[in-house]
């Protein structure tokens, strides 16, 4: 029989809204890995960039077809820029799914961006609420499912408690490159990105007395249709000339943070908490 790592576990994973995408080969590797999966998709956002929507039916049909044995699977459209949909998502999930083990909060608002000299409130506050809010309120959401309370931690206060016997969820939160050099015309973006990889020590360390592991993954520079001529607002030129000087000659693709995000999530990654770990091939290198 084939082995099956997650069997009998339970996933959420947001932003799953084009099969070209991290978030799409994240769900396939989970339910090929033997989990029940719910994902959460917002076609919206992706009609107003240059690569445009997916059909998200044939989406959801074959994220369907993968899932193995017993696994169970559904999807809910949800705009995570409302702030109580991420708490609704996760109750929604919960009830579909009969619990939730994993999430993977694989979501992210991109495009309408700018330099420095562009920001507006208005611009800055919706990448925080797509991007930062929402990841933080679907983790305290899962958290609450394992016992998270509010009130119970204070600036300076050290863990309580006594050992556990191991993990009893775990959370992903996906972060950019920002710390890897500038990100020029992205600073809204890189913003949002860069305080979910400055908080990951925190909420690591608070959701640890829960038995819930915490890891952020910087993906790197995967192609999910930007950076194709035919799908992209930028000049490819200086990209292309930059990936063929690279070792492997290539751009990340969306199999390629999957596959650590599945490890991460088994009995074998769990003994990673609280990293921001980034998979780029080395790319970022060079």
């Amino acid at each position: 029989m084939t082995h099956l790592p997650l069997a009998g576990r339970t996933a959420l994973v947001t932003g799953v809204s084009r099969r070209r995408g991290v978030g799409f080969a994240v769900a396939r590797r989970l339910l090929t890995d033997g989990a029940s999966v719910a994902i959460q998709h917002y076609q919206p956002h992706d009609l107003d960039q240059p690569w445009g929507g997916d059909d998200v039916d044939a989406l959801v049909a074959e994220l369907r077809d993968a899932a193995v044995g017993d696994a169970r699977f559904m999807d809910v459209e949800a705009d995570l820029r409302d702030g109580a949909a991420p708490g609704e998502l996760v109750r929604v999930a919960v009830e579909a799914l009969g619990g939730l083990d994993l999430l993977v909060c694989n979501h992210a608002k991109s495009g309408n961006d700018g330099a420095i000299h562009d920001m507006t409130a208005e611009r800055l506050s919706a990448f925080w609420e797509t991007n930062t809010r929402s990841t933080l309120l679907l983790t305290q959401a899962f958290a609450a499912l394992h016992g998270g309370v509010a009130g119970g931690a204070r600036p300076g206060d050290a863990a309580r408690g006594a050992p556990l016997p191991g993990p009893v969820g775990h959370v992903i939160w996906m972060t950019s490159g920002q710390q890897d050099g500038p990100m020029r015309g992205e600073v809204a973006y890189a913003a949002s990105k860069a305080a979910l990889a400055g908080v990951t020590a925190t909420v690591a360390a608070e959701l640890l007395e829960l038995g819930i592991v915490l890891n952020t993954v910087n993906p790197g520079p995967v192609n999910t249709g930007y950076l194709d001529s035919d799908s992209t607002d930028r000049d490819l030129g200086p990209l292309d000339e930059w990936r063929a000087r690279t070792p492997f000659g290539r751009f990340g693709e969306p199999a390629d943070p999957a596959r650590l995000i599945a490890w991460l999530v088994s009995e074998e990654g769990s003994w990673v908490a609280g990293q921001v770990l980034k998979t780029d091939g080395g790319l970022s290198l060079y």
